[in-house]
């Protein structure tokens, strides 16, 4: 039975490949500058789940931007196509492709083939049944992705006996079992996400020279800091001590910098003094791997600040 998105992308590949022809269709997703494969039904390329191309150098940029057809018999026939950096990559003699978007309009990826021949000019009477079974697999994405958000939701209220004590913020443990969960996500459907790792500058001063309530306070101050700047699906904890942690969904780098200014300020503004790593989970790395990283630009931050200081 095909009911969910991976099943159907997988389906749809190999009725494509079977009606068509081609030797590599994909499902893909965007992922900024980045053009991620989900999903793949490859007979000669070599290209597998997982792999990143730049999407500014594909063939499906120009398509999505309208400066070629949906069905191009013959690549070298397309100026824009035959430019694509990506012709000096793979040899494509012939590609389809068209986008799959969300029921707001924005693009999500794409459904696409390329074959190292040119094809027959018959290949574009197909074109309206590769445009529907891509609005098909977009409705059951939305489907999925919308049912993903409350599970989510579920998941935060499940996990509320993971909660640290004196923040209210999830523990190391409720940070883990969200974090494994958000990752097969992220790997399901090539979303992007930022972790961020925070140390306070001060708790050891505070509990030294004024005593362990006042070091207290500087952790809830923290806490209601971040509580402040992050959304309902994103993820704070408090790691042990003066460890804190982050993990925002589905943002990309930009908007993952925009956050981190925005966590800064409000710090400051809390006074509290941290310092502060982030890092982008993307192909190649996975949410733990992102962690360590942040992790690393955390330390190296705060070893900064002690020399200056």
């Amino acid at each position: 039975m095909i009911n969910d998105f991976a099943t159907a992308s997988r389906a749809t590949l190999q009725f494509l490949r079977q009606r068509l022809g081609f030797k590599l269709w994909m499902v893909t997703r965007t992922d900024g500058d980045n053009w991620v494969v989900l999903f793949s039904d490859d007979h000669g390329y070599g290209v597998q789940p997982g792999k990143s191309y730049g999407w500014a150098e594909s063939l499906c940029a120009r398509m999505v931007e309208g400066q070629g057809p949906n069905i191009a018999p013959d690549v070298k026939k397309e100026a824009a196509y035959a430019a694509a950096p990506i012709t000096g990559e793979m040899q494509i003699g012939a590609y389809v492709g068209v986008p799959l978007r969300r029921a707001d309009g924005t693009l999500f990826g794409t459904l696409c083939a390329i074959d190292p021949e040119p094809q027959p000019e018959r290949i574009r009477e197909d074109q309206d049944m590769v445009k529907l079974m891509a609005d098909l697999l977009g409705g059951l994405l939305e489907a999925e992705l919308n049912a993903t958000e409350a599970l989510r939701k579920a998941e935060r209220a499940d996990v509320d006996a993971t909660r640290d004590e004196l923040t209210g913020l999830y523990n190391r443990r409720g940070w883990d079992l969200l974090v494994a969960r958000e990752e097969e996500r992220c790997s399901r459907y090539g979303h992007q996400a930022c972790v961020v790792s925070i140390d306070l500058d001060d708790l050891k001063f505070y509990n030294d020279t004024q005593g362990y309530a006042s070091g207290d306070a500087l952790l809830i101050r923290c806490s209601k800091a971040l509580k402040d700047v992050t959304r309902g699906s994103d993820v704070v904890a408090r790691m042990g001590g003066d460890e804190f942690a982050m993990l925002m969904v589905e943002c990309d780098y930009f908007d993952a910098q925009a956050m981190l200014l925005r966590v800064q300020e409000t710090l400051a503004g809390y006074d509290v003094r941290a310092s502060l790593g982030m890092a982008m989970r993307k192909a190649g790395y996975d949410l733990e791997e992102a962690l360590a990283i942040a992790d690393a630009e955390m330390y190296r931050a705060k070893r900064t600040r002690k020399v200056l200081n």
